[in-house]
C-alpha cells in the first residue's frame, strides 16, 4: 500500500505528462522559407506544416498574423497563396519578400510561433518606358559642333532589367545622330546642322532589354528644333539659284541695270531688277546691313544710302559716246560683323534721250484659228498669213526697238490660252478651244528703257474644221471665198442670163412705144422738127426740095 505522499507524487507526474503530451501537438514545426513566382494564381502551394498535431482533429488552433498575413491561407497543414483576379501578386508593388507569422494555440494558450518568409521570384512582365522629361522637344543651335552631346534619354524597366539604347537608322534624319555608349542614353551629333536647310529634325530612339529572353523594347520620337546661328553671309535679292540639292540651294547675286541720258542729274536711279536690296543669309536673325560703293563711283558721280541701298546720280555724263556705260560695285555688310559681306554689280547705261513712244500700226488685229486637237498653233490673219503684232518706235531708223517687251492680258475668259512671243507672234493652245469661240486680248508693248507703253487689241475667232480663213476683211469677198469654184461659176452664169433678159425686155418695150405714136408726130419727126413746136407760116413750095 502506497503512502499518501507517494500517491500524490504519482498523481502530479501523470498530470505533468498529460500536459506535456498535449503541448507537443504544437511542437515539431519550424520556420518556413519558401519561394513563389509573381503573378501566381490563387491557391498556389507555399509549404506544408510539420507540427505534431492535426488542426482538424485536436484541440489546437493555428492563426496567421503579421503584415502580409492576408496573402496566405491554411488548408489543413498546408499554406497556400491568397491572391485573386483583382489582387495579383506583383513583385514590383509588394517587394521581393512577404513576411508573416504562424501561431499555434492550445486551449487558447500560445504554445508555439513560427516565421513565414516567402520570396517572390521575378517574372519579365514589364515593358521598358522612357522618362517623359528626357524625351521632350529640344532646341539647339546650328553652330553646335559634330561629336557634341545633343541630349540624354533615360528609360526604366519595372523588372530591373538592363537597358540599352539605339537610334532608328531608317528614319529620314537618322544620319544627324548617333549613340556611342549604348548604356548611357547620350545622343551625339553626327552631322553638321544647317538652319537654312532644315529647321526641325526628328530622331527615333529604342530602349531594349538585353538580359532577358523576351528582349522587350520601347521607342520614343524626340523632336530637335534647330536655332539659327550667325553663319551666313548677306545675299542680294532676287537671288538667282544656280544649284539645288533638296532643301539646299546655292544662288548668285543679280546684276542690276538702269538707263540714263546725258541730260540727267540729281535723280534717283531705279534699277532692274530692283530695288537694290540685300538680306542677311540667316533668315531667323536678319542682322541689319550697311551699303557702300566699292568702285566705279567716278569722283562722286553717284551716292548711295547706307541703310536702304538707294543710288542717286549727282553729276551728269557729259558725253555718252565716251562713257557709254558705268560699272558700280556695291557692297552690303553686316553692321555687327563687317567681315560678313557680299558684293553685287550695278550697270548704268548712258543712252540717247527718248523722243517718240512706241505705237502699234493698228488698234485692232484680227486673228483666226481652225479647230484642232493640236496642243499649240500659231494664230493667223486674213489670207492665212501668220499674225504678227508689232509696235513701231520712231527713235530707231528701221522702227524696230530691241528693248520692246510684249505682254498679253485677256479681256475675256481666255486666261492661259494664249501666249505672245517677243517677236509679236501669238500662240494658242488649240486643244482647249472650240469652234465659234471668240476671244479679245489686249497686247501691251513696253519700252524697257523709257518705260513707255503702247496698247492694241487682238480679236481671235475660232473656225470650224475645214472652214478656210477669210482672204480679206470685206464680207462679200469672204462670202465668195467660202464657196467652191462650181457654185461661184453657176452664180456668174445666172447673173448674165438675168442681165440679157432684162436688156431684151427693155428694147421690146421701147419699140412698142414708138409704134403707138400719132402719124403727125411721125411726120414732124421725119421733117426734123419737134412735134411740140408750132409753125409760124405756111411753107412755100419753093422751099421744098
Amino acid at each position: 500500500m502506497l503512502m499518501p505522499w507517494r500517491l500524490f507524487l504519482c498523481q502530479m507526474a501523470l498530470n505533468i505528462f498529460y500536459h506535456i503530451a498535449k503541448a507537443s501537438l504544437c511542437l515539431g514545426g519550424q520556420d518556413i522559407f519558401a519561394t513563389v513566382r509573381e503573378n501566381s494564381p490563387t491557391g498556389e502551394f507555399i509549404a506544408n506544416l510539420s507540427i505534431n498535431g492535426d488542426p482538424g482533429a485536436s484541440s489546437i488552433r493555428l492563426c496567421l498574423t503579421g503584415e502580409n498575413a492576408d496573402w496566405f491561407y491554411l488548408e489543413g497543414r498546408t499554406i497556400r497563396l491568397n491572391s485573386s483576379f483583382s489582387r495579383i501578386l506583383d513583385r514590383e508593388v509588394l517587394g521581393s519578400v512577404l513576411i508573416a507569422a504562424l501561431t499555434c494555440y492550445e486551449d487558447d494558450i500560445i504554445r508555439s510561433r513560427y516565421r513565414i518568409m516567402l520570396e517572390i521570384l521575378n517574372e519579365n512582365d514589364n515593358m521598358p518606358y522612357f522618362l517623359e522629361e528626357t524625351i521632350q522637344p529640344r532646341y539647339i543651335s546650328e553652330l553646335l559642333t559634330v561629336n557634341s552631346m545633343v541630349f540624354t534619354v533615360k528609360a526604366r524597366d519595372g523588372d530591373g532589367d538592363t537597358i540599352t539604347y539605339m537610334t532608328d537608322k531608317s528614319t529620314a534624319d537618322a544620319s544627324y545622330f548617333k549613340i556611342d555608349l549604348p548604356n548611357s542614353g547620350m545622343v551625339i551629333l553626327d552631322k553638321p546642322l544647317d538652319y537654312e536647310t532644315k529647321t526641325q529634325l526628328q530622331v527615333v530612339i529604342f530602349a531594349v532589354e538585353t538580359n532577358t529572353k523576351e528582349k522587350y523594347s520601347t521607342s520614343a520620337t524626340v523632336t530637335v528644333n534647330v536655332l539659327d546661328g550667325d553663319d551666313q553671309y548677306p545675299q542680294f535679292q532676287p537671288c538667282a539659284p544656280v544649284y539645288e540639292d533638296g532643301d539646299h540651294n546655292i544662288c548668285t547675286n543679280p546684276v542690276y541695270s538702269v538707263n540714263i541720258t546725258e541730260a540727267e542729274e540729281d535723280a534717283v536711279l531705279y534699277f532692274s531688277p530692283g530695288p537694290i536690296h540685300a538680306e542677311d543669309g540667316d533668315k531667323d536673325i536678319l542682322t541689319p546691313l550697311v551699303y557702300s560703293i566699292l568702285s566705279g563711283n567716278d569722283n562722286g558721280r553717284f551716292t548711295i544710302d547706307s541703310k536702304t541701298g538707294e543710288i542717286s546720280l549727282r553729276q551728269r555724263v557729259e558725253n555718252r559716246l565716251l562713257t557709254p556705260s558705268i560699272r558700280l560695285r556695291i557692297m552690303a555688310a553686316q553692321v555687327n560683323d563687317p567681315k560678313k559681306y557680299s558684293v553685287a554689280t550695278a550697270l548704268v547705261h548712258v543712252v540717247s534721250k527718248n523722243r517718240f513712244p512706241p505705237i502699234f500700226n493698228k488698234t485692232i488685229y484680227k486673228g483666226f484659228l481652225i479647230e484642232s486637237s493640236s496642243p499649240a498653233t500659231l494664230v493667223t490673219t486674213y489670207g492665212n498669213q501668220v499674225l504678227v503684232v508689232q509696235a513701231i518706235d520712231r527713235d530707231f531708223r528701221d522702227g524696230i526697238n530691241p528693248k520692246i517687251h510684249y505682254t498679253m492680258q485677256p479681256l475675256t475668259g481666255s486666261n492661259k490660252l494664249y501666249h505672245i512671243t517677243q517677236d509679236g507672234i501669238v500662240i494658242a493652245k488649240t486643244d482647249r478651244l472650240r469652234a465659234f469661240d471668240r476671244h479679245i486680248l489686249e497686247v501691251i508693248a513696253t519700252d524697257e528703257e523709257s518705260g513707255e507703253t503702247a496698247h492694241a487689241s487682238v480679236d481671235i475667232e475660232v473656225l470650224q474644221r475645214g472652214q478656210p480663213v477669210p482672204r480679206s476683211p470685206f464680207g462679200e469677198e469672204r462670202l465668195f471665198g467660202e464657196m467652191n469654184a462650181g457654185m461661184a461659176g453657176g452664180i456668174v452664169v445666172l447673173v448674165l442670163i438675168v442681165t440679157v433678159t432684162v436688156l431684151c425686155l427693155f428694147l421690146w418695150l421701147a419699140k412698142r412705144r414708138r409704134e403707138r405714136r400719132d402719124p403727125a408726130d411721125r411726120g414732124a419727126v421725119a421733117l426734123g422738127k419737134n412735134p411740140n413746136v408750132e409753125a409760124s407760116s405756111p411753107i412755100s413750095p419753093r422751099h421744098v426740095l
